[in-house]
């Protein structure tokens, strides 16, 4: 909703300014611009990133068409799938969790909680973890560290998608000039023409540039920045899983170390400790 209110904004702040101040908008209408622009900035796209980088481009343009999922809801069924995890495996013991962890997809904890097994890497993240837990005897702290390195990873991989996109943003400007300049090669070829066949061109050559440096920085560049949000908040339940995990093995009763997994949330989409207290039981 913010994407396309932002879009709305920035196309009415600028369209309407220009139209009030006189300018029409049948002029900024140049499809040649528009290809030589984005079919260049598309090309460069393609040309200086892998194949998956790629992918997780388009991906995440759709997730912020559709909204994030990681919202206040989604943390709390998190909570609530740690705490039924933790409370068994201390009621059970440790050995109870392993067909949970194994084929989460048959289990009836995970399978109350379809947003989480939605999100297969943070679904591999807890259950990797858990399993160590129950077939291995590691120290907390060599536990912490390795989860913490695996979260420094999957950052790096969330934030290659933003980063691409702002390198995009930033080649616009650059790709509008040379439209701008192929527009007044051409306009050379009307010299012989008269005032008004040139000042059409010349106005055409303009526009590239007008597209390069307001697609940039209206649109690309902005989208770049709310891409890198939403890899924060996907961080931010990886996060709270290792909080969580390293409270309980620290002795930790269930509902304190989700407790430790709530305190690691950002604080707009934190649930309060009532809140979250009548969610899991409610569950």
């Amino acid at each position: 909703m913010l994407l396309i209110i932002g879009a709305v904004v920035v196309l009415a702040s600028v369209l309407g300014g220009y139209v009030l101040h006189g300018g029409n908008l049948a002029v900024l209408w140049q499809p040649t611009e528009v290809l030589i622009i984005f079919g260049a900035a598309l090309g460069s796209f393609v040309i200086a990133n892998p194949l998956h980088t790629v992918k997780e481009v388009f991906h995440g343009i759709l997730r912020q068409l559709t909204g994030s999922p990681y919202n206040k809801s989604y943390y709390m069924d998190l909570l609530s799938l740690m705490y039924e995890i933790f409370d068994k495996s201390r009621k059970q013991g440790v050995m109870a969790i392993e067909e949970d962890i194994d084929n989460p997809e048959a289990s009836q904890i995970f399978s109350r909680y379809p947003a989480i097994m939605k999100s297969e890497e943070l679904l591999a993240f807890i259950t990797d973890y858990l399993r160590i837990i129950s077939s291995g005897n590691m120290a907390t702290h060599e536990l912490e560290g390795m989860m913490e390195n695996e979260i420094d990873s999957r950052q790096h991989e969330l934030e290659e998608p933003s980063h691409a996109v702002n390198k995009t943003a930033d080649a616009l400007p650059g790709l509008g000039i040379v439209a701008a300049v192929l527009g007044i090669v051409i306009t050379m070829n009307f010299l012989s023409e008269g005032p008004e066949r040139i000042g059409l061109s010349v106005a055409a050559a303009l526009v590239g540039t007008f597209l390069g440096i307001f697609m940039g920085y209206g649109f690309v560049g902005p989208l770049s920045i709310a891409m890198e949000h939403s890899a924060k908040y996907e961080l931010k339940a990886y996060n709270c899983v290792k909080s969580s995990i390293v409270a309980t093995l620290s002795g930790q009763a269930p509902q304190m170390a989700i407790e430790f997994g709530r305190k690691a949330l950002p604080t707009d989409k934190r649930p309060g400790f009532q809140e979250l207290n009548d969610h899991v039981r409610s569950k």
